[in-house]
């Protein structure tokens, strides 16, 4: 029987995963690990070399792991609806002109509601994940993420979306460390090879980081129909063009194909006419914006009246500080400082401190 009952840990094969499954066997949870297939490696890579978080090889150092621990440990296929509800999305919301958020939605709309589902059936009361994140249950009686103590690794700008019922089973147990005291565990621990072990920053359905060539693959008449559209200065004159506007986001600079006296950044893409609008780096500038399909932890909703908050329009953002506003089924941001690069369909979060208050789509910007 164990000391605190059988938990249920989502292993990638990484350090950080490996790592929380330790720290839980050893305080005595009833572990069960597993493993998401998300993805067909051999469509995903192109026919490249894939490496990385949920390739073959990570799928088994978690399995050699939990066997050398002497916990369960099984692989789900999730590659059903990873498919349908993420990889969809992506190719969708760069044929709608905004950049997705892939690993939000996961987190949101399929991680963690497979891992609940296995959970309930293996009798399993809570779960867990590697992420740099804290959860804890408000004086409110609500649940909140807030921020990992490493704010290098810091993952709760990818945990908005998180509702109550699904916070109220979530521990993140190496939430409370530095990045460096996870791999001296894994050291201590005898996984020196986990401490040595590389990270992925790519899309894990986009291994070789060329979302261009995965959409060109997965949409290849679509994207086909999009070439020889125009790049438009922000006054309207044609300084050339494009090879389709998903191949662009808002704020890039490098890739424009045209060479000009001063920086260019990518300030508008206009789907509706296959333009891309470049302009200056101060023409990204932005004092508000909206923000569709809110989610809020700390606080029940913001009907009827504003908030203040810091608000971070990507991940490595550090945040600006704004009032927040409920109109109908948005947020309306208003920023006291102006803020560059604020790209629809990425997300935004909203601080109180280190806790998350909520967070949502940035939207077009039009009301």
């Amino acid at each position: 029987m164990s000391k605190h009952g059988r938990i249920l840990v989502a292993m990638s094969g990484g350090v950080d995963s490996s790592v929380t499954a330790l720290m839980l066997h050893e305080q005595g949870y009833e572990v069960i690990g597993v493993t998401m297939k998300t993805w067909d490696y051999a469509d995903a890579s192109g026919g490249k070399r894939i490496t990385g978080c949920c390739d073959l090889d990570s799928i088994n150092d978690a399995r050699n792991m939990a066997v050398s621990r002497g916990f369960h440990h099984m692989i789900i296929d999730i590659r059903e609806e990873f498919g349908g509800a993420i990889i969809g999305n992506f190719t969708s919301e760069y044929l709608a002109g905004r950049t997705p958020n892939p690993c939000v939605l996961c987190n949101t709309f399929i991680k963690w509601e497979a891992l609940l589902k296995r959970a309930d059936m293996m009798d399993c009361q809570l779960i867990a994940t590697g992420h740099y994140a804290q959860v804890r249950q408000h004086v409110n009686g609500r649940w909140v993420v807030s921020k990992g103590l490493d704010p290098a690794k810091d993952h709760s700008y990818v945990l908005w979306g998180l509702e109550q019922k699904n916070l109220a089973r979530t521990r993140f147990p190496i939430g409370g460390f530095h990045k460096s005291d996870i791999r001296r565990m894994a050291v201590d621990s005898g996984f020196p090879e986990l401490a040595s072990k590389s990270e992925s920053y790519e899309i894990c359905f986009i291994p070789d980081n060329d979302y261009r060539g995965f959409l060109k693959r997965k949409e290849p008449e679509a994207t086909a129909k999009l070439a020889h559209g125009k790049l438009l200065s922000m006054a309207g004159e044609e300084l050339g063009e494009h090879d389709g506007y998903p191949f662009f986001t808002i704020g890039q600079r490098k890739g424009l194909g045209i060479a000009t006296g001063e920086p260019l950044y990518v300030t508008d893409i206009r789907p509706e006419t296959n333009t891309v609008v470049l302009g200056r780096k101060l023409d990204l500038e932005r004092t508000s914006m909206w923000v569709r399909r809110p989610n809020f932890q700390k606080v029940a909703a913001l009907e009827g009246q504003e908030m203040e908050a810091v608000t971070k329009v990507r991940y490595k953002d550090k945040g600006t500080p704004s009032t927040l506003r409920m109109d109908g089924d948005r947020v309306q941001v208003e920023f006291h400082a102006p803020v560059t690069g604020i790209a629809p369909g990425q997300s935004a979060v909203f601080y109180d401190g280190d806790d998350v208050l909520g967070g949502g789509f940035i939207d077009r910007k039009d009301p």
